[in-house]
């Protein structure tokens, strides 16, 4: 029989999530906040998050670290814009995945989705430079689900 995650040998764990398996349907059920992602598990240095989205986001840059997108459910787009200013736009729908990489500024938006983000631990969702973050945003570092 395997040994489970916490009696594995070098297992460190992280006092604010499980160590369990997390079913993606009762997570994000737990939770009805738009633009305000949960952890959901810890992979070494990066949180898994999970977030539902609707409206637009706020235009922002992580200047340090790519940014992975995978849509679980709905239809979720991404405008980005090079050093130049100029915009272009990718629309992701379920199963889709897209990685932003680090320096491009992009403002997500969907008419109605779930989102799992895999990302560095502490990294904030409106990046380290935006525009003004309105009020439907949650300016986090992610919330333990």
């Amino acid at each position: 029989m395997p040994l489970c995650r916490r009696s594995r040998p070098g297992y460190r764990g992280h006092s604010d999530v499980s160590g369990e398996p997390v079913n993606l349907a009762e997570a994000l059920g737990s939770f009805e906040e738009i633009y305000s992602p949960r952890i959901i598990q810890r992979v070494n240095d990066y949180d898994v998050r999970i977030a539902k989205v609707e409206g637009k986001h706020v235009w922002h840059v992580h200047e340090h670290t790519d940014e992975f997108f995978l849509v679980l459910d709905g239809i979720f787009d991404i405008a980005l814009r090079d050093g130049e200013g100029v915009e272009s736009s990718v629309q992701l729908a379920q199963g889709d995945t897209f990685v932003v990489p680090r320096g491009v500024e992009h403002r997500p938006s969907s008419p109605g989705a779930s989102i799992l983000m895999f990302e560095p631990s502490g990294t904030s969702t409106t990046g380290d430079r935006h525009d003004a973050i309105p009020d439907h945003v949650d300016s986090t570092t992610g919330h333990v689900l």
